[in-house]
């Protein structure tokens, strides 16, 4: 039936299946990070439909048609009963002329989505995300440093900074690049891309609400004039801009020249057509400047966000940079391997009992306590240099001095990681050994034959020197 009460009677029971809905999708158990992912994109779907059925609602509660309330006073005036069989006349007549019409549940909308998960209900999910993100488990920027180190006049910075000032708006980026189109491509896209990363890695954030916090204290800052990298405009720079042609001139006689052009000519003609006065064209060289502050500032507060996220990806930078390409390529089957046990394997449901918090072996459960003291694993080893990480036992702790941590650690001390640093796990302690050592004079070239290991084919290891002898005379 079409009648109105009808249809807020519809939209009511509409919403309790939505809220029962998200009810069951948060008692689903998610395992693994893409099935609570899967959930967190299912459930905004959710939230979504209750905004709209919401606000379809409040319109017809509204009434400013005023059919609600004529079709109460026919049913609650004296014609009742002739309004009554009225309208089971039309439901008879609907049955009537679709006899065979099949009829599925309402509900059943909702169950399906609820129910195990196959493979093809991720294929969705997946395509949201490139291969860097890794499931909005990092964040890609490769395109936007691209884009960042090919503006004029920016701090050059890898790839690994990026990661952590980009958003470093009143150091990194001079004022005289702010008022050009790269710089506005730039921030843009830079823009669109944090954006888009909440919608898909943090589906359920209420990213409206943080933006509403930025924009007022934006506003205030901005008539003040204390929005960072904004606060005081140069004179000269002023003088310098043409707001026609959108551009900062560093020189008085460029600036002068330029004037003339035919290009500028005609950009100030259809500027001067669009807004009419003089005093227009400087409102408009303010809003262009003010929107361009307040994409900084969202990028900045999106930044401030998404923090755990930044220092994901940096973590995961800088032990792919400590990788080899064959690392590389076994961490990658490694991940598939992964995740297709992760999807295949059924965890049993009751919690492993470790009052002791005892490592795990491979089958899953607690490695037996007598195990666990042999090898020590009790005693915390921590290391200054790997930032004060912190290795349980002494085979992990004897191994960590080649791993991609201790090495990055030592690398930004710029100190080698050479075998007579084994066990040195204080930084003053690495520097004061690596001052002797320039003292005594032994330097890392002179020393290379003998620091420098290698391989052979069954696992023993030569100095440089030595492996290359035995090479020499076919022993290897």
């Amino acid at each position: 039936m079409d009648n109105i009460l009808e249809k807020q009677r519809a939209v009511h029971e509409d919403l309790e299946r939505l809220e029962q809905a998200i009810v069951d999708q948060y008692m689903d158990d998610a395992k693994t990070h893409r099935e609570k992912l899967y959930n967190e994109h299912v459930v905004d779907k959710f939230l979504t439909r209750i905004a709209d059925k919401s606000a379809y609602l409040s319109d017809l509660y509204q009434d400013k048609n005023g059919l609600r309330n004529s079709e109460m006073d026919a049913l609650t005036g004296s014609s009742e009963f002739s309004e009554f069989y009225e309208r089971l006349k039309v439901i008879k007549e609907h049955h009537r002329n679709y006899p065979n019409e099949t009829v599925e549940p309402p509900e059943m909308e909702y169950i399906h989505l609820t129910q195990k998960k196959d493979e093809e209900d991720f294929q969705e999910l997946e395509n949201m995300f490139s291969g860097e993100e890794s499931l909005g488990r990092y964040l890609d920027l490769n395109t936007l440093h691209t884009l960042y180190i090919n503006l004029k006049g920016v701090k050059k910075l890898d790839y690994l900074q990026y990661l952590s000032e980009f958003d470093h708006f009143d150091t990194n980026y001079p004022k005289t690049i702010k008022t050009t189109e790269e710089y506005k491509t730039y921030i843009n896209q830079l823009f669109d891309y944090l954006h888009s990363f909440f919608r898909r890695a943090k589906p359920l954030y209420n990213i409206t609400e943080l933006e509403d916090e930025a924009l007022d204290e934006f506003n205030r800052q901005w008539a003040s004039g204390q929005v960072k990298g904004w606060e005081q405009v140069d004179t000269k720079n002023e003088e310098l801009f043409c707001p026609a042609c959108q551009k900062q001139f560093s020189k008085k006689t460029v600036y002068d020249a330029h004037l003339t052009a035919k290009k500028h000519i005609k950009a100030q003609k259809k500027l001067e057509e669009e807004q009419g006065t003089k005093s227009s064209i400087v409102a408009v060289k303010d809003d262009k400047r003010k929107m361009i502050a307040w994409k900084e500032r969202l990028i900045a507060k999106y930044a401030e966000a998404l923090a755990d996220f930044r220092e994901e990806s940096k973590s995961n930078v800088e032990r792919k940079q400590a990788l080899t390409d064959k690392e590389r390529l076994l961490e990658q089957e490694e991940e598939k391997v992964e995740l297709v046990d992760q999807d295949s394997e059924d965890e049993d449901d009751e919690k492993i009992y470790n009052p002791l918090k005892l490592p795990l072996g491979w089958d899953g459960k607690p490695i037996p306590y007598w195990l666990y003291k042999l090898h020590g694993l009790g005693v915390e080893y921590p290391c200054e240099i790997c930032g004060n990480y912190v290795y349980m036992g002494r085979k992990a702790f004897d191994k960590h001095f080649q791993e991609w941590r201790h090495a990055h650690g030592m690398r930004c001390l710029g100190i080698p990681n050479t075998r007579q640093f084994h066990e040195i796990t204080k930084i003053d302690d690495a520097y004061a050994l690596y001052e002797k050592q320039k003292k005594e004079g032994i330097s890392e070239e002179v020393r290379a034959d003998t620091i420098e290991e290698y391989e052979d084919g069954e696992g023993n290891v030569y100095n440089k020197k030595t492996y290359e002898d035995l090479k020499r005379q076919g022993i290897l």
